[in-house]
């Protein structure tokens, strides 16, 4: 067997092991789709009509609510890839033949899995509220694209945050500025309608172009620019965090 065939394959462990954990806590998955779903019945039905946007507002705050679901779900990730790294159970890989990096592997893997699934049942509750897109197929298409992308960037990030923690506590904490940030953003009002300081901060966060790009195409009106600079973003933040997470956990490893 080959490197790579080795490394999948030890990766693909992992993987199932990282599962596992998550049927044995559901409650972090549960966590992840309760949140964003109460988030979203209280800004479209307590908040929402305060609100001009020119659409409805279910349609105008969905796409900021699918990307702000994925910060609700990264906190496990950020205490079990610490917990792996303090317990020693990847040092503990050492005298095995198992690859190391394989853990990292399954982290993402299994966060952007677990992201998904919570996305999926904000997207059918969207929809049982009123949600209406008007996406053609390559438009549904380039909204997962972009979706995909900015879970992979955000589960490098929370990985190599978690390896750099020195507690599965404080590893925890580190989610939160991702799970605060869209609502400086223009997730639930457009950013030209706040106050300085705000409107310039939410202009120029990687969050507004993400989440304009995926209105853009979930409201069939995409703008290439856009969907250009939050490709930008994604791959610039994934790209950190993986160099991030390489270089904390080979020199902690």
């Amino acid at each position: 067997m080959n490197a790579i065939a080795a490394s999948l394959a030890d990766s693909a462990t992992m993987m199932r092991r990282n599962f596992r954990h998550t049927m044995r806590n559901p409650l972090t998955l549960l966590n992840a789709i309760i949140m964003p779903i109460f988030v979203m019945f209280l800004m479209v039905y307590v908040l929402g009509g305060a609100f001009s946007v020119g659409t409805d507002y279910v349609d105008y705050a969905t796409p900021g609510m699918i990307i702000m679901t994925i910060g609700y779900g990264i906190g496990p990730t950020a205490t079990g890839v610490n917990s792996d790294m303090t317990t020693g159970f990847i040092n503990r890989l050492r005298v095995m033949d198992v690859s190391r990096a394989a853990v990292l592997n399954a982290h993402v893997i299994a966060t952007m899995l677990r992201t998904l699934v919570a996305i999926a049942f904000i997207i059918g509750v969207a929809f049982l509220m009123g949600f209406s897109p008007s996406a053609s197929f390559p438009e549904w298409l380039g909204a997962i694209g972009i979706v995909v992308l900015t879970v992979l960037a955000i589960s490098w990030l929370t990985i190599a945050a978690g390896l750099a923690a020195k507690s599965p506590e404080s590893a925890g904490i580190l989610g939160v500025p991702l799970m605060l940030l869209p609502f400086l953003s223009s997730a639930f009002v457009p950013a030209d309608k706040m106050g300085p300081g705000a409107r310039q901060f939410a202009e120029y966060q990687p969050f507004t172009p993400i989440i304009e790009t995926l209105r853009g195409f979930l409201t069939g009106t995409p703008s290439t620019g856009t969907a250009l600079t939050a490709a930008a973003w994604c791959v610039g933040l994934a790209l950190i965090g993986y160099l991030w997470a390489r270089a904390t956990f080979t020199k902690r490893a």
